[in-house]
């Protein structure tokens, strides 16, 4: 007896044991398969592999989340029983996602400038998009779901006006200003205003309509963000230790409910603080669980959870806010 395992899904085979009359396989993706020979076996453990593991977003209304790896495979995982409800494939190595919305879809944008949208229920592709050739660390939708924008590492934002989230996506401009390679952006809740960070550390402001700069901020001293996952900016101010350096914070989320937000650093740690955080000597929380760089932090939808994805250690980990 054997079993043919599908390399593009499992990687290769790292561990193998007996337990009983039973099989158990570890996969180079961070798997295990579990059955006796004669039988199809079953995936009990799912995971990602190939790469630093960095892309990953959470449902707007549902306790799911996705997340996206090198090694080509889209998860949606259900937040309650920690599997995965649907599994995906796409063309390239994907860098980051995003959810419509209304959650319907999933963009999708990989480390080649190829970018994808996705049906989230069933995975069908809607439509493909190359924005530049270089990888993708930030794509998102605006509040009303009628833009979406993709920050690329050739130091521009492509927006795009999608009326209809299922059909074909019209670009409407590219924001031209920055100095190096885009890591985080938010819209403005009305979505006009999209607020962008770079590798450089500049933070700027861009008009969503024209893709136009905006050099006066202090007209933007009321607006408010819809998200808030940029490191830098005057209500986040307060997260950086002393000791950190511009690239020690990989992520931030503030909570849905604007009273909180968690960081993810270099360090292996997920960070909480209080929202907003303006003082340099704010106090924060700290956990470890991670053995590598933290990449990515999220809030679930109801704000009594955040999950976070580890780089190297390529793990998904799910905390309770208590």
């Amino acid at each position: 007896d054997s079993w043919q395992l599908d390399a593009a899904t499992h990687g290769r085979v790292k561990a193998i044991t007996f337990c009983g009359d039973s099989l158990a396989v570890g996969t180079y993706n961070n798997g295990m398969l579990f059955g006796a020979f004669g039988e199809e076996p079953e995936q009990i453990i799912y995971g990602h592999g190939a790469g630093d593991l960095w892309g990953g977003a959470n449902h707007p209304s549902d306790n799911t989340f996705a997340t996206v790896g090198q090694d080509k495979i889209v998860y949606i995982w259900d937040a309650e029983t920690h599997n995965p409800k649907h599994i995906f494939k796409v063309e390239k190595p994907a860098q980051s996602c995003g959810f419509s919305p209304c959650g319907s879809v999933l963009g999708v944008a990989s480390t080649t400038g190829e970018w994808w949208v996705l049906d989230a229920n069933t995975g069908d592709l809607l439509s493909s998009y190359k924005s530049g050739p270089e990888q993708i660390d930030a794509i998102s939708y605006s509040p009303d779901g009628k833009r979406i924008a993709v920050g690329s590492h050739d130091n521009f934002v492509y927006l795009f006006e999608c009326e209809d989230l299922r059909s074909e996506y019209k670009p409407v401009g590219r924001c031209t200003g920055h100095s190096s390679f885009i890591t985080h952006l938010d819209f403005s809740d009305d979505g006009k205003v999209l607020q962008t960070t770079s590798g450089d550390y500049e933070h700027l402001f861009w008009e969503t309509e024209t893709g136009d700069q905006i050099t006066n901020t202090k007209d933007l001293r009321d607006v408010n963000m819809a998200t808030y996952t940029c490191t830098l900016g005057f209500p986040v101010c307060g997260i950086w230790p002393v000791g950190y350096d511009g690239t020690d914070i990989n992520s931030v989320c503030r909570s849905h409910d604007s009273k909180l937000v968690a960081t993810a650093d270099d360090f292996g740690l997920v960070n909480l603080f209080r929202y907003p955080c303006c003082n340099p000597t704010a106090e924060w929380s700290s956990f470890r669980g991670h053995s590598a760089h933290v990449t990515k932090v999220r809030f679930l939808n109801s704000d009594k959870e955040i999950i976070s994805l580890g780089g190297r250690d390529q793990s998904i980990i799910q905390w309770g806010i208590c």
